[in-house]
């Protein structure tokens, strides 16, 4: 994470921005994102989603990845790995190429685990059980899925996600719009 603080704090003066001018493109606090520059402070996906928006790069600008021109992923070449305030594993699936519009991922969640917060974001997901199981909470509505199961909602819909059980659930997850 250091390296994505060192990052943002570059880009903005590469922008010529103010940590004032950039708290208005993101309408976050100019002493959260000054906390965020010295990497004092943590950062979720959604704070560095709209800060990526406001300096005018692609989330992936802060993650390593390598360009795939061959468009496949061997699984050797998968790399894990986790977002701040999120217990989940995520594996992405995808090549990278220009006007991608769609993510795929692997989630992995731990046994009884549970997202702390509900979320909603523009965009779409869809979502299927490869191993385990797991309750999705869409509006206040639990979906009991087991594996073979699939769900596919708005994402713009309060949602979260759990894994009650005392064994790992494994979820093929396609959303938009492009994040990492």
């Amino acid at each position: 994470m250091d390296e994505i603080y060192g990052m943002i704090k570059d880009l903005r003066l590469k922008n010529g921005l103010t940590l004032k001018q950039l708290s208005e493109k993101t309408e976050l606090s100019v002493s959260f994102l000054s906390q965020v520059e010295r990497g004092t402070s943590s950062l979720a996906i959604t704070s560095l989603k709209k800060i990526a928006d406001a300096l005018g790069v692609k989330i992936t600008e802060f993650f390593e990845s390598e360009s795939n021109p061959n468009y496949m992923v061997k699984a050797s070449e998968h790399k894990p790995f986790k977002i701040e305030r999120s217990e989940f594993t995520y594996t992405r699936l995808s090549g990278d190429f220009m006007s991608r519009s769609i993510e795929p991922l692997l989630v992995t969640l731990s046994p009884n685990q549970k997202q702390t917060q509900d979320y909603s974001h523009p965009g779409e997901e869809f979502y299927y059980v490869l191993k385990g199981g797991a309750v999705f909470n869409i509006d206040g509505t639990d979906y009991f899925m087991r594996q073979g199961d699939s769900i596919h909602f708005p994402s713009s819909c309060q949602h979260n996600i759990e894994n009650p059980f005392a064994e790992e659930t494994v979820l093929l997850c396609v959303l938009t719009p492009v994040i990492f």
